[in-house]
């Protein structure tokens, strides 16, 4: 159906109706009186004839076409939004905006401070905020996209989407400084017979296929949804972690473990920002994407350290 017979005021009206489930509340939402809510209603159901809501004793509930409505509809006017805000010009020194990315804690840490410390030197008035990357994030990645000015993830996880690339990382092993059960350096036995903890989403796909390749399937003994909370996991216990290294030099000293390399070739990580084609042209996004290009870039000229066997008794973390 073309868009050009549709009043697009509707999608603002099915978005509340389905997220209200109550004309009157749904019409306060909008800015419409009762019986005009009623009335956008009343076209609604003749559009997609289904009733999208029907009563049930005091309430009103979804039909099966509705619940198949609400996801889709917060999507449609989350993008509609992001249309009509796009600017053709942007002076960042002066000029007031907030982008919101998609991160993980080590994304956050590893780059997104150093992008936050460049933007407050370079674009004040510009605000970042950074929020949890969601567990469906590479189930329906356009929906997440579409709520957000990008996601900050490696490749290997999503594709499809444009990309700007911003750094590269090693991985590197966490091992208790107490467990004399490994010396020097680690082997490949080690990864089979010694308990991980683990990162508990697919984020790190690449490196655990690796894994799966080389025949080591990894007995995970804890699991948890952060990055930096792997050190303490493994500190004092036989548990080993693999984490990025630009991670673990960041976070050197703050629990009793040892950064060690791996006993194979693994193979590195490449980070990457994602958006959604409809920012591709928005003069805003075009600057933070350049901006990031530009902060990683600088990150990358910085590779990070490949430590050799520590000493016994010498600290880091991850």
């Amino acid at each position: 159906m073309s868009l050009s017979g549709l009043d697009l005021n509707l999608v603002l009206s099915l978005r509340a109706l389905l997220e209200e489930r109550n004309v009157t509340r749904a019409g306060r939402r909008v800015g419409l009186s009762q019986p005009a809510m009623s009335a956008a209603l009343a076209r609604l159901r003749r559009h997609f004839d289904d009733e999208l809501l029907s009563r049930v004793g005091g309430q009103y509930e979804l039909t099966a076409l509705g619940r198949a409505l609400l996801d889709r509809t917060g999507t449609a006017c989350d993008l509609l939004e992001r249309v009509f805000s796009s600017r053709a010009a942007f002076t960042a020194g002066t000029e007031e905006h907030e982008f919101t990315l998609l991160a993980s804690d080590y994304a956050v840490a590893v780059f997104g401070a150093e992008l936050a410390r460049v933007v407050h030197a370079e674009a004040p008035r510009v605000r970042l905020r950074f929020q949890r990357t969601p567990p469906d994030a590479t189930e329906d990645t356009a929906t997440q996209l579409s709520t957000a000015d990008g996601l900050l993830m490696p490749h290997g996880v999503i594709t499809g989407f444009p990309t700007v690339e911003l750094f590269t990382d090693a991985w590197a092993f966490l091992v208790a400084e107490a467990n004399e059960e490994i010396g020097d350096r680690l082997a490949m036995d080690d990864l089979s017979r010694l308990p991980w903890v683990s990162y508990q989403r697919t984020y790190d796909a690449p490196a655990a296929r690796q894994l799966s390749m080389l025949g080591i399937d990894p007995h995970v003994e804890v699991s948890v949804d952060s990055f930096q909370s792997l050190p303490f996991l493994v500190a004092g216990t036989r548990r080993i972690a693999l984490v990025q290294r630009r991670l673990a030099e960041l976070m050197h000293g703050v629990a009793d473990v040892r950064v060690m390399e791996p006993p194979y070739e693994a193979v590195p990580l490449q980070e990457a920002l994602w958006w959604h084609p409809v920012h591709t042209h928005d003069a805003a996004h075009i600057w933070l994407r350049e901006t990031a290009a530009r902060v990683g870039a600088e990150l990358s000229a910085s590779e990070p350290g490949r430590a050799a066997a520590p000493e016994r008794g010498a600290r880091g973390a991850g």
